[in-house]
């Protein structure tokens, strides 16, 4: 097949682009375990021998985090520095490119740790107001005090990175030296963050217990904005656990709440609110005899379906899941929404018009996990159009299935012990169930985003990194075909005797064109 499609390509029936699909489409189907890569953080050994067993690796000897990793979070320009944190409040930075080859086995250690902050010596001074960072350097210069929720980098420059935690703050980080820029107390848990890729506001949307999305301005140090629907009467929305900016328009965001519903915002109205995703709503907001003729307002930096419903009024009754939502994810170009919900949906939304695309997954879907669920989407020009590939951490698994179809590609297994021993807070260790809890897509831009058929960072073809409640980071890198493989083959006797017919063959062929008549038999 690969002697085809390069013989199409030499001639000129296939395009470059075209080649490149196919081979990078290929390559988004073959991820498998690479348990030659770990990652040792320094923990010590488990007090309970044998409580943790890697069926890949053997019994457990190091961890990323022995209290469990809860969130991952990877460069967006070279794909090289990952982040994680842990259950245990601590961020470790590693190097990708510690490993020039990926062949060999390779074990990363952090090149930066921040520890978890001391308990405090005495009573808390008066807390600030919940819109403010926190006031005095000492209070900022210390790491978070409960396990951190979600990491992110800075999207215009990987010199900084976010981190949320459930001790009601949002802290800026610098990469280099891995000290806190600012800190911002909430006020409440802090499930989820997100900064737009685009955009030049500087806003970062944060998903708390309350019911209001917060956006924080990293410019003025300041809360500025709480996103309110006009249903939410009593703070009827509960938790905000999913928040997602648009890629192509930047004042346009995506949250999911505990109510299973989806809210589009555009953060430059009064209230906010643009409308909201309706899970019995196949056609959309700008099928033919809908709409109420051309809209009248400025069309700027929405969708025409967003423009539309501002002339309609909007839905306050509307559901996308019947149950809590805590995954949401665009594509690279904007034009589809993804949506993940306690009831085992996922549900692919047209941004233009909200309409629901009816993709079915099936029933292997599994989420019941009471927090921000990562999934994303692999990047546009990947693979052909309408071929996109989802990856879903299901639980015990990492779902690969196509995005518009929802049938199953792949199914990447090997998360390790069913139950793991973790270190807990006072000290001894506690045993827990063990769960994928995010995963990190590193490919051409290594936060997802990519304009061409590129895949990979500088030391490999690309991957997937995959943190558990284990305490175990792990890799899942592309199946490639070469000379090793071959080599493989020629060490048994039966493939030595194939190889040997096979050149016969080809040396018989060529006799006979050269004047020398043979005959078969």
């Amino acid at each position: 097949m690969n002697n085809q499609l390069l013989f199409e390509r030499s001639t000129g029936n296939l395009g470059p682009n075209v080649f490149a699909r196919l081979q990078t489409t290929k390559l988004l189907s073959s991820f498998r375990s690479s348990p030659r890569f770990r990652f040792d953080g320094g923990e010590r050994a488990a007090a309970i021998a044998g409580a943790s067993s890697d069926p890949l690796t053997g019994p457990v000897s190091l961890w990323a985090h022995q209290s469990g990793v809860n969130a991952l979070a990877l460069d967006r320009f070279d794909g090289r520095i990952l982040i994680s944190g842990g259950s245990d409040a601590t961020i470790k930075l590693w190097d990708l490119e510690a490993c020039g080859n990926p062949t060999p086995s390779h074990t990363y250690r952090p090149i930066a740790s921040i520890p978890r902050a001391p308990a405090p010596a005495s009573a808390p001074a008066p807390a600030a107001a919940a819109d403010s960072p926190s006031p005095s350097a000492g209070s900022s210069s210390r790491g978070h005090r409960f396990g951190i929720t979600h990491l992110s980098f800075y999207p215009f420059d990987s010199a900084a990175f976010l981190s949320s935690s459930f001790d009601q703050t949002l802290k800026l980080w610098s990469t280099e030296t891995a000290t806190p820029s600012g800190s911002f107390n909430l006020g409440a848990k802090v499930y989820t963050h997100a900064v737009s890729p685009i955009a030049s506001h500087l806003l970062v949307a944060c998903g708390t217990q309350h019911p209001a999305v917060r956006l924080v301005d990293l410019r003025s140090a300041a809360a500025v904005q709480s996103l309110v629907s006009p249903g939410q009467v009593g703070g009827s929305a509960g938790t905000t656990l999913a928040v997602a900016w648009s890629p192509v328009h930047e004042h346009v965001l995506a949250s999911g709440s505990v109510d299973g519903a989806v809210r589009i915002w555009d953060v430059r109205r009064s209230n906010g609110l643009v409308g909201l995703l309706d899970q019995e709503d196949s056609l959309g907001l700008l099928h033919p005899g809908r709409g109420r003729g051309p809209a009248t307002v400025d069309t700027g930096s929405i969708s025409p379906g967003m423009v539309e419903v501002q002339g309609r009024g909007i839905r306050a009754s509307a559901r996308a899941h019947n149950g809590p939502v805590n995954g949401l994810t665009w594509t690279d170009d904007g034009a589809y929404v993804v949506s993940a919900g306690h009831d085992r949906r996922i549900r692919v939304w047209d941004a233009a018009t909200g309409a629901n695309t009816l993709a079915s997954f099936g029933p292997a879907v599994r989420n019941s996990h009471v927090g921000s669920l990562t999934m994303f989407v692999s990047p546009v020009g990947l693979t052909p159009p309408k071929k996109e590939l989802l990856f879903f951490p299901n639980e015990t698994e990492i779902l690969v299935m196509d995005l518009h179809e929802g049938t199953t590609v792949s199914r990447l297994r090997g998360m390790g012990p069913a139950v793991a021993a973790v270190r807990a807070q006072s000290g001894g260790e506690r045993t827990i169930k063990n769960r994928l809890t995010s995963i990190v897509w590193r490919g051409a831009g290594g936060g997802g985003s990519s304009s061409g058929t590129v895949m990979g960072g500088t030391n490999a073809a690309g991957g997937i990194y995959s943190g558990h409640l284990d305490g175990q980071i792990r890799a899942w890198l592309p199946q490639l075909e070469g000379l090793d493989e071959e080599d493989g083959d020629d060490s048994s006797e039966k493939a030595t005797a194939v190889l040997a017919k096979k050149r016969k063959v080809l040396d018989d062929a060529f006799r006979s064109l050269m004047g020398r008549q043979i005959t078969f038999t």
